[in-house]
């Protein structure tokens, strides 16, 4: 019985091993595989999107602690905020504007937090599109 066990692990065995080789992978003109570099493309797309989301949402918590703007790290972070937010999720002149006490905070919360968001969302996208 045992016999008869190890022919079938050996007939499975080559069986698994015909069909890999009768799917070979597309290979571009560098030898490496389309898909693998297209996986590393999305990835790193994948990975701006984050970091611009990471901008917005940083620059958002610095604005509601109300850090020191006088500060190089914190100025820098909140002018790249300013230009990572494409005018459309400005704390200014944004899709939303609070009037009162803490308007500027609840402007950078609501906003940059929504854009940051957006960024994760649309960065998903290009990343299932790009990807195979």
């Amino acid at each position: 019985m045992a016999l008869k066990r190890s022919k079938k692990s050996v007939e499975v065995a080559e069986q698994d091993t015909t069909t890999a080789a009768a799917a070979p992978a597309k290979r571009g003109r560098g030898g490496t595989s389309t898909a693998v570099v297209r996986a590393k493309v999305a990835t790193a797309l994948w990975a701006v999107f984050v970091l611009l989301a990471m901008v917005l949402a940083v620059g958002a918590l610095l604005i509601a602690i109300d850090a020191n703007r006088d500060n190089g790290l914190v100025s820098f972070v909140l002018d790249l905020a300013d230009g990572v937010d494409l005018g459309v999720f400005s704390r200014e002149n944004g899709i939303r504007e609070f009037d009162g006490s803490n308007a500027e905070t609840k402007n950078a919360l609501f906003n940059w937090g929504l854009g940051a968001v957006a960024y994760l969302v649309v960065g998903r996208l290009v990343e299932r599109v790009v990807k195979p």
